[in-house]
């Protein structure tokens, strides 16, 4: 979970996705009953892109009854990481498309990103060289967007990449002997050597961002073919 996750203010923290976009999460808590009478509940969220002239998402996230029984409970400390995850996920598979105004989006939190066999939330297992990419990153954008130490330990980034706490930390104690951040227990700082990557940075995620715009530009087309 964000540090600040008694209240919900994922905005301040940075998650990015492993396809390089900078992500602000606001949260409108709490889930509340669909109103449609449907047996699921909904949380309205607004995921800025950073780094960008006001983009934005404005969605709803649509919690199923099936994951909800899963649930200790509905309270941003239970379910604020893995709706972040589900978020980043769909950015990832490019469903989610930023505008400076757009419509509300449903987004399904639902038995997709839960193994009911093993009891676990699943997002996809990432190499630890896309964790090491994915923790320069966040600590670059981080830095350049809110400034002050980054926390590693968050377990919404462990779960993300379907690994654990320690074993994000080790791969990011290696990142601060290369020289690239300074790490001090679950926090790092970004060191000069990081910061001079900042157009490998901002590269990445025009490409992403790119790619993404050209998926909803193709859909778009199809839709008024």
């Amino acid at each position: 979970m964000s540090e600040s996750t008694n209240n919900g203010q994922s905005g301040r923290n940075v998650y990015v996705t492993l396809t390089g976009l900078p992500l602000l999460v606001d949260f409108k808590w709490p889930f509340h009953s669909s109103t449609a009478g449907a047996d699921f509940w909904v949380l309205h969220a607004d995921v800025k892109l950073g780094n960008s002239d006001g983009l934005h998402a404005s969605v709803a996230v649509n919690l199923s009854a099936t994951v909800r029984e899963v649930l200790p409970s509905m309270e941003p400390r239970d379910v604020e990481g893995p709706v972040v995850n589900a978020l980043r996920k769909e950015v990832d598979r490019r469903q989610l498309e930023f505008l400076k105004s757009g419509k509300l989006v449903p987004v399904q939190f639902s038995s997709r990103y839960y193994d009911f066999k093993r009891n676990k939330w699943v997002f996809g297992r990432a190499s630890d060289e896309d964790i090491s990419s994915l923790i320069s990153r966040k600590v670059f954008w981080q830095t350049k967007l809110l400034g002050g130490n980054v926390w590693l330990g968050d377990a919404a980034e462990a779960l993300y990449v379907e690994t654990t706490v320690p074993h994000v930390l080790g791969i990011a104690r290696g990142l601060a002997e290369s020289g690239l951040m300074t790490l001090e227990g679950e926090w790092a700082s970004a060191n000069a050597a990081l910061l001079a990557q900042s157009e490998k940075f901002e590269a990445d995620m025009r490409s992403a961002f790119e790619d993404l715009q050209k998926k909803h530009a193709f859909e778009d087309a199809r839709r008024a073919g």
